[in-house]
């Protein structure tokens, strides 16, 4: 579409400004839509679930249509024909049904995509229209192949079967007339929409307005577009009738003495009401049932009012804000996190008693401080639902294809995480999913061969656990066998002897390459892609564990931080410096002498804590910090996990435990070992934050 900006008289409106808002808007329909497709009961359909599908489908339709996307408005209009039927029960669903509606969805992200610049060729999606149109009809339509991209086919009117024909635009009352020149506008900028001339020259009559209007576009599809603009109960579409429609007892005539409530012109044989076939929708179109209106019939006044009260506190709930905003926001937070700190630290110095006030305040603003930054962080927080989404879709395509049946169960939507994390983390989730359905799950025949249903069930779940969130990906398949890794293991060349744990056999699978599957297929191989899987997990600060059972199952552990730009951490001293330890890593702490420390193997050292021996590290080694101090006294051990492991770090001193703003170290300066971040401190100085999972594979080796 061309350049939707219009100047008349300086009055213009400018289309596009509306673009992002119906994009965004689009695509939570078709999600909505996809997910009430997957879930709905074939055998049972639901009237509230086929008229939510059919709700999302005619949104999208009447978005597309104001914006003069012609592709997306005729594929969301075959949808719309087929899914009222359905919901009138004139045809009963199938699976074919559904497949169908769910490809058609997928060609409306195509399709939206490239009119958002995405880029691409047009989609091909005459097939598709082919077969639903022949399901709205009762018929069976053929199997279709997924829309592709063609070369752009010659440019056709979306409602060029419409005939022609001539009806009264009534507008108002209006607060400002001059609101209904808005309309005027649109139809000059829309191509192939129509025109349209004032009835009552151009003069507002009581606030109304009156237009002719020609066009061979349907009701809904210009109620949809002139009550994008003007409030939906100040439009009528009626008659065009000798005398324009203004004769007595005609619509829109002048009010008599108690007339009946004419439900904002939708009267008995108005067009745009539920089975109308009067002269305004008389295009030589069937008659409209009556579930398929566009605009609702008549209401009573008192039961209007209560209604759009209700729609208007639903629009006011929710506020649309850009991502880059609330990072902002949140950045902005961080740096008074820093400043309340330097003031905590300063104030240390003063008296109380002189300076009560002064003291009060700064404790009031600790508090705020910390408050506020909560609720920051919670704007930022979304719920894994938003992950959990994509994989009913997935998982049902890819059963289809590998022949296999599979319940998908999910858990704890509802559970919260940061959208950096969120983005980051959706890849690894999706192969671990794909895995389960494509190697773990056994195909029906085996399962029923060894005593189990034959529908797998693969349940994602998530949850919080102390600091952190861990998401779960189970299958009840045929989980890893140990013997097989070992196998593999050993032509691989690496050390596996017998006397490994099951722990450290699973955690085979996360070798670069490693695979036991005996064909590698495209949908993906146990154990290809895995060892990315945890370096990607790693890469945000988190951990993944493995638990699996030959016969019986497997289960994929995923542990992370709740969040990247604010954590509680323990600051620790070692000579001069100070380095920070993130809190949700640190076990325990213990006072320990040389006596408490054994030495092995000539250069390795180790500590007893209640029968357990762990590695000992000492902090001013690995960083080589300078000491000054030579009367040390005796060492504090920190005990610290990660990756399933446990390291004792040797310090000097605890300072305490506070809140840090997490700044990346590799993107101010570079990457340094064993460190993942760093923060300021109250006093302005730069802590180190220390990689606690790199500890622990460095004990390791």
């Amino acid at each position: 579409m061309s350049d939707m900006t219009t100047d008349h008289g300086g009055a213009g409106i400018d289309l596009s400004q509306f673009y992002q808002v119906f994009f965004e808007e689009a695509g939570e329909n078709l999600d909505r839509m996809e997910q009430q497709l997957l879930a709905i009961d074939i055998e049972a359909a639901d009237d509230e679930e086929l008229n939510s599908i059919f709700r999302c489908a005619h949104s999208v339709k009447g978005g597309a249509a104001t914006f003069g996307f012609a592709d997306v408005a005729e594929l969301t209009h075959q949808m719309e024909t087929l899914l009222d039927r359905l919901r009138r029960h004139e045809l009963t669903p199938t699976a074919p049904m559904v497949d169908v509606l769910l490809q058609a969805g997928d060609a409306l992200r195509s399709q939206l995509a490239r009119h958002q610049g995405a880029g691409g060729e047009p989609v091909d999606t005459a097939e598709l229209l082919s077969a639903i149109r022949a399901m709205g009809a009762g018929e069976a339509a053929p199997p279709v192949v997924k829309a592709a991209a063609v070369s752009p086919p010659p440019p056709q009117p979306a409602a060029a079967a419409q005939t022609t024909r001539g009806l009264e635009l009534r507008v108002g009352p209006l607060s400002d007339p001059k609101d209904a020149d808005n309309l005027v506008d649109l139809f000059k900028e829309i191509p192939d929409l129509g025109t349209i001339e004032p009835l009552d020259g151009g003069q507002a009559s009581d606030g109304m307005r009156r237009f002719k209007v020609v066009t061979n576009s349907s009701d809904s599809d210009l109620l949809d577009l002139f009550t994008f603009h003007v409030a939906r109960e100040a439009v009528s579409l009626l008659p065009l009738t000798s005398g324009f429609g203004f004769h007595d007892g005609a619509p829109g005539a002048p009010p008599v003495e108690n007339p009946p409530d004419p439900g904002f012109g939708f009267f008995e044989g108005a067009p745009g009401l539920p089975g109308s076939t009067s002269a305004a929708s008389g295009n030589g179109a069937a008659p409209v049932a009556a579930k398929h209106a566009v605009a609702p019939a008549a209401v009573p006044r008192s039961a209007a009012k209560p209604e759009k009260a209700a729609s208007a506190a639903l629009e006011a709930s929710t506020l649309r804000v850009s991502v880059e905003k609330v990072d902002q926001l949140i950045n902005l937070v961080g740096e008074l996190v820093i400043t309340q700190a330097m003031l905590a630290q300063n104030s240390k110095h003063i008296d109380t008693a002189l300076y009560q006030q002064l003291a009060a305040g700064l404790a009031n603003l600790d508090r705020n401080t910390r408050d506020l930054q909560e609720s920051v962080m919670s704007i930022r927080m979304i719920p894994m639902s938003t992950v959990f989404s994509r994989f009913p879709r997935m998982l049902r395509d890819l059963a289809s294809k590998l022949g296999k049946k599979v319940e998908f169960v999910t858990q704890g939507e509802a559970t919260e995480l940061d959208k950096g994390l969120v983005e980051k983390i959706t890849d690894p989730l999706t192969h671990l999913v794909r895995n389960s359905c494509d190697h773990g799950i056994e195909m029906p025949v085996d399962r029923l061969a060894n005593g189990k249903a034959e529908q797998g069930t693969i349940t994602l779940s998530a949850s919080h656990q102390g600091g952190s969130i861990v998401i779960e990906v189970r299958d009840d398949g045929r989980g890893l066998s140990r013997q097989k890794l070992l196998n593999k293991a050993r032509q691989r060349g690496i050390d596996a002897p017998d006397a490994m744990t099951d722990a450290e056999v699973w955690g085979l699978i996360f070798e670069p390459g490693f695979s036991t599957a005996d064909v590698v297929t495209d949908v993906s191989g146990r154990g290809v892609g895995m060892d990315v899987v945890k370096k990607n997990i790693t890469a945000v600060g988190g951990t993944v564990e493995i638990e699996s059972a030959e016969g019986y199952g497997m289960r994929v552990s995923v542990r992370l931080p709740l969040t990247l730009a604010i954590m509680d951490g323990m600051s620790v001293g070692i000579g001069e410096e100070v380095y920070i330890l993130p809190l949700s890593s640190v076990v325990e702490s213990f006072q320990v002498s040389e006596h408490t420390i054994k030495t092995i193997g000539g250069s390795g050292r180790v500590v007893e804590v209640r029968g357990d021996y762990m590695p000992v590290m000492d902090l001013e080694q690995i960083f080589t910090v300078p000491r000054f101090d030579t009367d040390k006294g005796p060492a504090i051990m920190v005990v610290v996990e990660a990756e399933g492991g446990r390291v004792a770090l040797l310090v000097d001193e605890l300072l305490g435990q506070q809140q840090v703003v997490v700044k990346n170290l590799e993107a101010n300066y570079r990457k340094v070992d064993d460190v993942s971040g760093a923060t300021i401190m109250g006093d302005g100085r730069v802590a180190l934050i220390l990689d606690v999972g790199s500890m622990v594979r460095r004990s390791r080796h």
